[in-house]
């Protein structure tokens, strides 16, 4: 198998929260990416996914760890490293109405990243190269001109998508991108995701809350709980046989389209609400929802290790 291209290696990041407090939204995770590979990263809301995806390239600084892309160590580049760095790394938001600047013409929302990174010579070839990109993404370049409000919501979603090609990235963080889209078109968007994946051989980080839709578009899947990573296999081990109570709760809320067999599944309701990551439990931080907690996940942080071939769980069951 191939190195990975991107490795996290006991990422964290935590907010002040107050006098002597911290808000630990990221605390100590860790996968790799191999290059044309889509990691997907699920969990609750709350549970830091957006905070990682937007440290992993560096929106956040993070407050301790690695991230290696592409073989560099980007956690300790300058500002002026990072700056060229960052056409190799890219992001797509959830909210196509607020990522993009209402006040700049599509024309110049794409042709910003190309100014800055002197990717085109000349006027006439910055025009040329913005058509050529709206083309990529099934907008003509006579969209040039118009402005976001101007768009439906899945074109401005196709727009952030050009504005984060223009650079010609390797690695691209996808935040929730169709999570603020009609149902009706975020099959559309996803599968332009992974045509133009396949076409410019991208690596993803997939960014969710819809189960159903991550395991179509990932092939591994992160499960993510109060900052941490509490599983991670292939998409097909971890949705055939997971091996976290976290993750068979969320498994178990996804409907089937056959009524008997969607009556004889088994719901799995979690108790309580997601604890306060400013306090987090003491021990395994999932035990105080947990229907098969035990007195030692109280005292003691399960490992985050390698039950299977491939499959790794942070869960005392397996110890």
């Amino acid at each position: 198998m191939s190195e990975p291209f991107v490795e996290v290696r006991d990422l964290r990041k935590y907010f002040p929260a107050g006098r002597r407090q911290v808000l630990k939204a990221v605390d100590g995770i860790d996968f790799t990416i191999r290059r044309g590979e889509t990691l997907g990263l699920v969990g609750e809301s709350g549970c830091g996914k957006t905070t990682a995806g937007r440290t992993v390239i560096r929106l956040y600084e993070p407050t301790s760890g690695r991230i290696t892309i592409g073989g560099t160590d980007i956690a300790g580049l300058k500002r002026s490293a990072l700056k060229a760095f960052r056409r190799r790394m890219q992001m797509i938001f959830q909210d196509p109405y607020a990522s993009l600047n209402p006040r700049m013409t599509v024309s110049d929302i794409i042709g910003e990243a190309l100014d800055i990174h002197g990717l085109a010579a000349s006027r006439a070839e910055r025009a040329r190269r913005v058509g050529e990109l709206l083309e990529l993404v099934s907008l003509g370049a006579e969209h040039a001109s118009r402005y976001p409000h101007e768009f439906s919501g899945g074109q401005r979603q196709r727009i952030g998508i050009v504005r984060a090609l223009a650079v010609e990235p390797e690695f691209i963080v996808c935040d929730e991108p169709i999570s603020a889209l009609d149902v009706s078109i975020q099959a559309q968007i996803v599968n332009l995701l992974i045509d133009l994946q396949r076409k410019m051989g991208l690596t993803y980080l997939f960014i969710a809350h819809d189960l159903a839709m991550v395991k179509y578009v990932s092939d591994r899947i992160a499960v993510m709980y109060l900052g941490r990573i509490v599983e991670l296999a292939r998409s097909e081990d971890l949705y055939g046989d997971p091996q976290h109570p976290y993750t068979r709760a969320l498994l178990s809320a996804i409907p089937i389209p056959d009524p008997d067999a969607e009556a004889r599944k088994e719901r799995i309701l979690l108790q309580g609400e997601l604890p306060n990551p400013v306090h987090p439990p003491s021990g395994c931080p999932f035990r105080t929802r947990c229907p098969l907690a035990m007195e030692r996940c109280a005292r003691e942080a399960p490992a985050f290790r390698e039950v299977r071939p491939g499959h790794w769980a942070a869960c005392h069951l397996h110890d």
